[in-house]
């Protein structure tokens, strides 16, 4: 993808960082005029991947949790989220609903939800070294007029 406009933002992955992760993505989305509805869906998806960075990938510990989005002249907006956590070792299996590694507490519907409110999603991970999560909403019926 070739970037019209780009951003990066990285922070401790301490809770109360999810609504800054989330409402960073949101102001930067919003160049794109997406509606009400496909605003909310981006805000959601990128909750969920920051809150399974503070869960899962870090546990009992903070680390950074990276964030990189872009867009092209397209509308195609990309939202890449990454930690350097402990990793998963089956994404296969990580991706399937109601699948947790953190008890009962979880109700395991993480990556159910971002793939349900993105046009693509995308899992890679390597344990010991940290997980990236990239999604993908496409806005293309949006005119790029500024830029």
């Amino acid at each position: 993808m070739k970037a019209k406009n780009e951003m990066r933002i990285s922070f401790p992955s301490s809770s109360n960082n999810e609504a800054f992760g989330r409402a960073v993505v949101a102001a930067f989305a919003a160049q794109l005029d997406p509606t009400i509805d496909e605003l909310s869906d981006i805000k959601t998806a990128v909750s969920e991947a920051v809150t399974n960075c503070i869960v899962h990938a870090y546990r009992d510990t903070i680390g950074m949790i990276y964030i990189n989005a872009k867009y092209d002249d397209r509308g195609t907006l990309q939202i890449k989220i990454r930690d350097k956590g402990c990793g998963i070792e089956d994404v296969e299996q990580a991706m399937q609903p109601l699948f947790t590694t953190a008890g009962e507490e979880r109700a395991g519907l993480g990556f159910a939800v971002m793939e349900s409110f993105m046009d693509k999603l995308r899992v890679t991970s390597k344990p010991g070294h940290g997980t990236t999560v990239t999604m993908q909403k496409n806005l293309a019926r949006r005119v790029m007029k500024n830029g």
